[in-house]
């Protein structure tokens, strides 16, 4: 199956892209670096020439709403216009826990983005899931020295590459509207992750726990960034997580 990731180059989308090859399918990346721009539409045809299906994973690292809203609203319109144009029979789009009902900046751009594609001409599967286990570096890598910011967040977090894995099963599958959520077998303080995350790398740093302000901290201390079932499940724990990270690889 010839199957388009759209943010191939990304986390998961090299993830994506690695295991649609294990199974034997052909991936083609959309990304500047193959010479697609999803937010003006350069390249997007002669990329989807002959692909049956879309995995979407794009992305933009912000806390802006208004710069989450206009990314996705061009990426994702204009991913869809050219699926369509290209005869796709299915776009299946990654989200977030949480971004149908938080009021995050970043998470009202992916909820456009859920708007788009339900509203969209070319059949979908959505899957939201929980933050990475791989989330946690982040944070340490966004927050200047000697400190790491995080907010209060109750999260059960997976491992990117289940994420992967499950999006090409639902990507082999008939579109099924929204999927059920992918969320890690733990039920974390994600201030807790960090610290175990500094420890297993030996960085020295203090992590700060901060409550966001007003309904959207409240949300994400409270556990709406945790689903309800019924919930795919994934296997990898935050200890094999940091294990894997403090063991050389070669």
């Amino acid at each position: 199956m010839r199957t388009a990731v759209a943010g191939g180059t990304g986390l998961v989308g090299r993830l994506v892209v690695a295991e649609l090859e294990r199974r034997g399918d052909t991936p083609v990346v959309l990304a500047r670096g193959a010479g697609v721009d999803l937010t003006s539409g350069r390249g997007l045809d002669d990329a989807l020439a002959g692909v049956s299906t879309v995995i979407d994973v794009s992305n933009v690292t912000t806390t802006s709403r208004r710069r989450s809203v206009t990314f996705f609203e061009a990426a994702t319109g204009n991913l869809l216009a050219a699926a369509a144009r290209a005869g796709v029979g299915h776009v299946v789009t990654l989200s977030i826990v949480g971004a149908d009902t938080v009021d995050f900046g970043y998470y009202l751009g992916k909820r456009r983005q859920e708007e788009l594609l339900a509203a969209g001409p070319v059949p979908w599967t959505l899957l939201r899931a929980t933050q990475f286990h791989e989330f946690a570096g982040q944070l340490v890598d966004r927050s200047p020295a000697p400190f790491v910011v995080v907010p209060r967040m109750d999260s059960r977090p997976v491992a990117a590459a289940e994420v992967a894995a499950h999006l090409v099963t639902l990507a082999h599958g008939t579109p099924q509207g929204v999927a059920a959520p992918i969320a890690g077998p733990e039920r974390l303080d994600m201030a807790d992750l960090v610290r175990r995350h500094l420890r297993a790398t030996g960085r020295g740093r203090v992590v700060v726990s901060l409550r966001l302000p007003g309904r959207v901290g409240s949300a994400f201390a409270g556990g709406a960034l945790v689903p309800a079932p019924p919930v795919v499940t994934g296997s990898t724990t935050a200890a094999e997580h940091l294990r894997r990270l403090a063991t050389p690889q070669g």
